[in-house]
């Protein structure tokens, strides 16, 4: 696994705390993360 694979992982393990535990910010968190893997993903080749 390298090092930008584990920080997503970090990132999205943080980020779900957090909506479970402040739902108003955690929805608008939870959005902007799944954007930011979701670009990743589809800019990984370039």
């Amino acid at each position: 696994m390298d090092q930008r694979m584990a920080l997503l992982l970090l990132t999205g393990s943080v980020t779900v705390y957090v909506a479970f535990e402040h739902p108003s910010f955690g929805t608008a968190l939870l959005v902007g993360v799944g954007v930011v893997t979701l670009l990743h993903l589809l800019l990984k080749d370039r």
